[in-house]
Order: structure tokens, then sequence, then C-alpha cells
């Protein structure tokens, strides 16, 4: 007997070690078991910091095993799956009430009060679009907003079609479905457009804005799933993808995959490109204050024109792809948790799912856009999977929706193009509705 333990022993520390050794996405597992023991102590002892330290600690346990949940999950892992999990899991569980309450105020809180999102776009663009083709930057512009139009119109026709078959009248189809889903997210999009409405009909806001909210949920989930199947398309046919993309390069400088070169950059660069980004993005509140014109689209239109000018010093533009590596490997998980939790009711969501008229005319609505952009990408001469996934943020839930929707199409550098969908389309369709409503309440 004492023959065999020894084997049984060796075994046993075998299993260990191997366990010890494995990570929880980027984090080593002695690492997060130790931020394990310091959550549970402290969320037990009612003692978690209300404060940056305490969200970003409970956020990092969290989105990387929900991540690790995600990409283990069969079929799922095909379509986008560890977004759906980090984004819709913590949704749900707040929901019912099982996550610990100083969980969910604390991420909240941070949420809520500190900009997290801004922040992490603003790092994202400036990264992005620093360390792209300077060609490929200025032809991918000029085409993306014509693929852009093109949706603005094949959307809202397809839209009213079906909810017409499925016996909508055309008013509600196109004002309390299609336009909330393509009107650029929440606060920017469905916020204005049901105080539009309100001006015009006798409704009040409030109830407007409680009939299209889940009409905007429930676009992004299926922009969501959609681009995770775009991005399983792009594997199969690879001459259909750019690998992050739009249109080919000379040089092939785009960030479609990022090299050991980029991990590896100064450093002192990366913090400079860092520190680039919120100046602009400072600079784009002041503006915003003037010609209200929203921070994120100052600062996209700043850097685009200074890269399409030749303005980025070389330093800068090594820098930025360090600043987007960090952005997208350390950033984004905690953010699409944090989203999931903050910014994302699980009730507004399952609203939709009990009105079959509804939720199909969502799906397709969605779908035609992105075939719209798919199929327009090939006569343009864009790679079509990645425009398709670019195109798609614009039904969206906003800049939330455009982080999962790249995320799950691992399309996270195309967050410039996706931020033109999102806000050039979100302000086409919102201020359309609201002229039309004039004509048709």
């Amino acid at each position: 007997m004492q023959l065999n333990s020894v084997p049984d022993e060796n075994q046993h520390k075998n299993i260990f070690q191997k366990f010890m050794a494995l990570n929880v996405g980027i984090v080593p597992m002695p690492l997060y078991i130790l931020l394990l023991i310091a959550y549970t102590l402290l969320t037990v002892t009612n003692q978690m910091p209300n404060d940056m330290i305490g969200a970003i600690g409970i956020m990092t346990l969290f989105s990387f095993i929900l991540e690790e949940i995600g990409k283990h999950i069969p079929i799922l892992n095909s379509l986008g799956g560890k977004v759906l999990v980090v984004t819709f899991l913590p949704s749900f569980l707040v929901y019912m009430s099982w996550l610990p309450k100083s969980t969910t105020k604390v991420v909240t809180d941070f949420m809520n009060n500190n900009n997290f999102l801004a922040v992490f776009i603003a790092l994202l663009i400036v990264g992005s679009i620093s360390a792209m083709n300077r060609k490929t930057l200025i032809q991918a512009s000029m085409r993306i907003i014509v693929v852009l139009l093109i949706c603005e119109v094949v959307g809202p026709l397809v839209g009213m079609g079906v909810g017409m078959l499925l016996g909508l009248s055309a008013y509600k189809s196109y004002f309390f479905i299609v336009a909330p889903i393509m009107a650029g997210g929440v606060g920017e999009g469905a916020l204005p457009l049901s105080l539009g409405y309100a001006a015009i009909i006798s409704m009040g806001q409030q109830n407007i804005f409680a009939q299209i909210l889940p009409c905007v949920m429930l676009g992004s989930l299926v922009a969501v799933i959609e681009a995770g199947i775009l991005r399983k398309i792009g594997e199969v046919k690879p001459s259909l993808t750019g690998n992050g993309r739009l249109v080919e390069s000379d040089d092939g400088g785009d960030l479609g995959s990022l090299s050991s070169k980029s991990d590896t950059a100064n450093i002192t660069k990366m913090l400079v490109s860092g520190i680039l980004a919120i100046t602009l993005y400072l600079l784009g509140v002041y503006i915003n204050s003037i010609i209200h014109l929203p921070a994120p689209i100052v600062l996209l239109i700043v850097v685009m024109v200074a890269k399409m000018l030749g303005w980025i010093p070389d330093s800068v533009q090594e820098g930025g792809k360090s600043l987007y590596s960090l952005t997208v490997k350390g950033i984004s998980p905690l953010l699409l948790f944090g989203v999931g939790v903050a910014m994302t009711p699980w009730k507004s969501l399952v609203t939709v799912f009990t009105n079959i008229p509804m939720l199909i005319t969502i799906f397709i609505t969605v779908t035609a856009i992105v075939a719209a952009a798919f199929f327009s990408a090939k006569f343009l001469g864009m790679y079509p999977v990645d425009t398709a996934i670019a195109v798609s943020c614009c039904s969206g839930q906003g800049g939330t929706g455009a982080l999962a929707i790249l995320a799950a199409g691992d399309r996270m550098n195309l967050m410039p193009f996706a931020q033109v969908a999102v806000r050039l389309g979100g302000a086409i369709t919102v201020t359309l509705s609201i002229f039309l409503m004039r004509f048709f309440a």
C-alpha cells in the first residue's frame, strides 16, 4: 500500500501544479485566487471600498472568469459567446438579485460617475487610428460613409415592410421599432428621440422611452450575435475579411493582428499616446459646450484629420499600437462586465420577447442592415465581413453596443469606424424621425 501511495501523491501534486499554472484570462491562477479571497472577505464583512480600486477589482474578478466560461460553451463560443456571457449574464444576475448588493452598487457607481466608457473609447480611437495605415484610413473613411447611407435606406424600408406583413402599422414599425434601433444608443438616441416624439404627440416622454428602450436593447443583442457569425464567416472564407481592415493596405500596417513588437513598445511612447487621447477628449468636452458636438466625435475628427495629413509623429504611432493592445486586452473585458451590471436592464431586454411581431421585426431590421453593408462593401472594394461588423454598430446600444459588437466580431480596432456609424447614423435617424413625426402624427 505504501508503494502505491507515492505515485498517487505525485499524481495529485502534478494536477495541483497544472491547475496553479493556468490563467483566468490574463490573470495567473495564484493571483486570481488571492483576488477571490480578498473579494470574499470584503463582501462578507461589508467592507468593499466604493471607489475605483474596489470597482476595478470586482470587474477584474468577474469579467475574466465569465470570458473563460463563454469561450468554452459549444456553438455559443462561435457567436461571440464570451461577449454575450460577460455582458448579458451580469445583467440577468442583477435582475435576479444574485449578485451581492455591494458588488452591484460599487460597479454601478463607478460606471455612472466616472465615464469609464468614454476613457476606453478615447484610448482605443487614438491607439487604433495613430497606428493605422494612412492610405487605408483615407480610402475606408470615404467608402464607409457610402455604405452607412445605403444601410440608412435599406434598414427602415425592410423593417417597415416586415412589420406591416406581421400586422403592425408602418407608423408603429418605423417610429417605435426601426428608428430606436438605428438612433445611436440610449443617451444620444432613444432619449432625444422620446423627447422629440413627446413634443409632437400626446404621450408622455417616459411612456415613449419605456416603449422604445427594449428595441434598442434587443437590436444591440442581435447585432452582437451577428457580429460573431460574421467573424466565423471570415474564418471559413478568408477572402471576405481583412482581419481588421476595411480595404487593402500597401504595407499591411493595420491592426488586424497585434505583433509582439507592439506589445513591447517603449512604455513612454504608449503613455504619450494615452495623454494625447485624454487631452483631445478634454478639448472635445469644451468644444461640445460651444457647438454641441459630442466629445468622442471631436476626438475622432481631430485624430483622423491629423493622421490623413501625416501630422502624427512616428513615436506616437508606435505608442498607439501598445495603447491599443493594452486597451483591448486589459480594459475591454472589465468594461463589458460594467456595462452588463450598470447599463443593460434585463427587464427591458426581456419585454420584447413577449411580442413576437416586434421581435421578428427587430431581428430582420438588424439583419437587413448587416446584409446591406456586407454586399455593398463588395461593390466598393471593401472587405465585407469587417465592413458589416463596423456598420452594424449603428444598430447597437451606442458606445456600449459598439464595444460589445466589435468584441464579438474580434474587430476592436474598427472602433473609429464604428463611432462614425453610431454617431453619424444616429444623428441622421433621430433628426429624420422627429422631422417625419410632425407629418404622420
